[in-house]
């Protein structure tokens, strides 16, 4: 009896089938709000307000048939977002993209996305939505009068052929250092993500936007910053005291920590939600950047249209512990103090 032969699992009649079928197969209509989230990260009302915001941005041009609609584009973006995975995984996930086309896909719409990022991520600078934070923050860790927390995080990307050095970090891995500022409920209200791995966030911060502003403000009055030792201690940014020794400047370091400790948890659910985050990024670093200021802006989006947080097995906590302690001048011990002996 002549052996069976094997059929190839896909050839050319049925790839097109194939790639016919996904096309009539709309993901919004065809999974479940759980099913959505677990692959996009946003459920149909989600999805539909990232499609309606970035729609002028990434329509087609023409009505060819082949053209990928503003839905499809969104839906890709998401997926290579979400996962992490290689692009052609996204484009074999889809059955008729190939690389070139995710690539491209992703591209524009990622920069549409972090073109949206003043509309987004912003820093609290009316007296009211200062006085919503300092409140909210207050409740969570009993620190007085601040406006946000402060670190920074590492993004692993590939070795790039340009000034390669710069971006090895102190782990020795290549990498771009994101600095971000968090609210009370997690949603970034700045975001700095230009710098490669081996500048020191003092640096990140003194030279940012958020520190010429906050230069010209009267400390308590305007509202201060946490961040760790890797800061400079200013009357506008808190840094935990290096050796506590009194009652009361341990309860300040406690306090502070229990309050600083949002952006750190801020910081994991991003990576959680945005496994691309995780990974190394095989990009260039001005593609890397603007991935994730894209992320930024969805993970605000998200807080703001209550996606619940994601829960897949995945630890999104910082992997990597990277501060190095700061050693230069300080010239905000007396509000730290004021702060001490006023509130602990």
């Amino acid at each position: 009896m002549a052996a069976h032969r094997r059929r190839p699992i896909l050839n050319f009649d049925n790839t097109r089938k194939a790639r016919d079928y996904y096309r009539e197969l709309d993901p919004l209509n065809h999974y479940s709000e759980e099913e959505l989230r677990s692959r996009y990260r946003f459920g149909r009302e989600g999805i539909n307000f990232i499609v309606e915001l970035l729609s002028d941005e990434i329509a087609p041009s023409t009505r060819r048939s082949h053209s990928l609609s503003a839905t499809e584009q969104v839906l890709v973006a998401l997926r290579f977002l979400a996962s992490g995975s290689f692009l052609e995984v996204i484009g074999d996930t889809f059955l008729s993209y190939d690389k070139s086309t995710v690539s491209r896909v992703v591209r524009r719409v990622t920069l549409a996305l972090a073109s949206k990022v003043n509309d987004f991520v912003k820093f609290p600078t009316a007296p009211n939505e200062r006085d919503e934070i300092k409140h909210g923050l207050f409740r969570v860790g009993g620190f007085p009068s601040a406006i946000g927390c402060i670190d920074g995080t590492h993004v692993r990307i590939k070795a790039p052929s340009q000034n390669e050095p710069d971006f090895i970090n102190r782990k020795g891995f290549h990498s771009v250092n994101v600095q971000a500022i968090c609210n009370h409920e997690g949603s970034f209200t700045n975001v700095v993500a230009r710098w490669p791995g081996s500048t020191h966030d003092s640096h990140i911060f003194r030279t940012s936007a958020v520190c010429r502003l906050l230069e010209g403000q009267c400390g308590l009055e305007f509202g201060v910053l946490l961040g760790d030792s890797g800061y400079a201690c200013t009357p506008f940014l808190m840094t935990p005291y290096p050796q506590p020794c009194t009652r009361s400047e341990e309860q300040f370091n406690r306090a502070h920590k229990t309050t600083r400790c949002i952006i750190e948890r801020s910081f994991g659910l991003l990576k959680r939600r945005f496994h691309v985050l995780h990974s190394e990024i095989r990009m260039a670093p001005d593609r890397v950047c603007t991935i994730i200021v894209a992320c930024i802006v969805l993970h605000n989006m998200a807080i703001h249209l209550r996606e619940p947080e994601v829960d897949d097995g995945v630890i999104g906590d910082e992997e990597y512990e990277l501060h190095e302690e700061y050693r230069g001048p300080d010239n905000g011990n007396a509000v730290r103090r004021h702060i001490t002996d006023t509130f602990f």
